[in-house]
């Protein structure tokens, strides 16, 4: 397996990066900003890429108070670049700050910051439409006190990486082990936003899912164990039957789970495409039933860095069973070429899900 070191010795010194993985090929810039009471935001703009220099008594570093996002720009089919739904991200990214006691980022400070580093860095991705430009915007508090309050500066960042396909290059189905012993996150908490802490703890039933031969975790419900959360770090869909008028199922958002954008697209294409988007809790009892008799014919994950991932196989210590024929179904795959068509301006953007980039 290729190291960071070895990807980042990989990096072209200009030009497009032809096997960039997923998560090391980061490009040479990043956008930064400081905040205090005293000053509002200040020291805004665009820089080169550096190590981060911090005293070892960092709040966030001790204390958790670090919120993230994650958004993609993509190559047009013009050759320009365009950032899906960044506005999206943006608002999130206020409720995430707001969860966590932190001041919140602007949004016109936000959208400058995906502006200027795309049309810094765009250069670095290929015309290669399985590519992508993975944005990652950071926050976290800076003051050097273990003091246990909320810290009085902050740091806002937004570094890139290119990214190619979380689970390969080509759409194939992954499995997935469902979760019994962990839970991800509990009402009241901050399932539903994007906290740095909500991460690591994730990472032993991952660890779990690659021992049972599966890619990726199903969490369920932390009080009954039994509905259906989020995979990994997606939001998950069901499809009930086939054709023309089939229901494209996702669980309801409870507090517990992330508002994801990919997800919240895929329910408007879904309708758009003649199918029946529902929002309604999925016990696995009834995703097991449901596959064995036929009436689940599909089941995939969405999110900004899986995009559209088909799911053919679940399984726990119950055992196994296979969703529909094992392979992405019709459903999966058309949502899949709706949302990247818009992505990349092949396909019609009715509702200005894409920012252009300025030349």
């Amino acid at each position: 397996m290729e190291s960071a070191s070895d990807r980042e010795a990989s990096m072209p010194e200009v030009g497009p990066v032809m096997n960039p993985g997923h998560g090391e090929a980061f490009t040479p810039h990043m956008f930064s900003a400081l905040w205090s009471a005293q000053n509002g935001w200040h020291d805004i703009g665009l820089r080169d890429i550096e190590h981060l220099s911090m005293h070892p008594a960092t709040i966030g570093l001790h204390y958790g108070q670090v919120i993230v996002e994650g958004l993609k720009a993509h190559r047009q089919v013009d050759a320009t670049m365009g950032v899906f739904r960044p506005w999206c991200n943006a608002e999130r990214f206020q409720r995430s700050a707001r969860r966590l006691a932190m001041p919140e980022v602007p949004e016109s400070l936000f959208i400058r910051a995906v502006e200027e580093l795309v049309a810094a860095d765009e250069s670095w991705l290929s015309d290669d439409f399985s590519h992508s430009l993975y944005l990652r915007p950071l926050m976290l508090g800076t003051d050097v006190s273990l003091m246990l309050r909320p810290a009085r500066t902050y740091r806002f960042l937004l570094m890139a990486f290119v990214a190619g396909g979380f689970f390969g290059s080509d759409m194939e189905s992954i499995s997935i082990w469902v979760d019994h012993e962990y839970s991800r996150a509990f009402p009241r908490g901050t399932g539903d936003v994007k906290v740095a802490g909500n991460y690591a703890p994730t990472f032993v039933a991952q660890m779990n899912a690659r021992k049972a031969d599966c890619q990726q975790v199903m969490w369920l419900d932390a009080m009954e164990h039994r509905w259906l959360e989020e995979l990994g770090g997606m939001n998950v869909f069901i499809v009930r039957g086939t054709g023309a008028g089939a229901e494209v199922v996702t669980p309801e958002l409870t507090g517990t789970l992330l508002p994801g954008i990919t997800r919240d697209s895929i329910l408007t294409l879904a309708s758009r495409s003649g199918y029946v988007p529902r929002e309604q809790r999925i016990s696995l009892d009834e995703l097991r039933a449901g596959c064995l008799n036929g009436d689940i014919t599909e089941m995939f994950a969405c999110g900004t860095a899986a995009v559209v991932t088909p799911v053919g196989r679940v399984s726990d210590a119950a055992g196994a069973f296979i969703i529909g024929d094992g392979k992405p179904g019709p459903v999966t795959v058309d949502l899949c070429a709706e949302l990247t068509g818009i992505q990349h301006g092949t396909s019609p953007d009715p509702d200005g899900w894409v920012h252009h980039i300025a030349q």
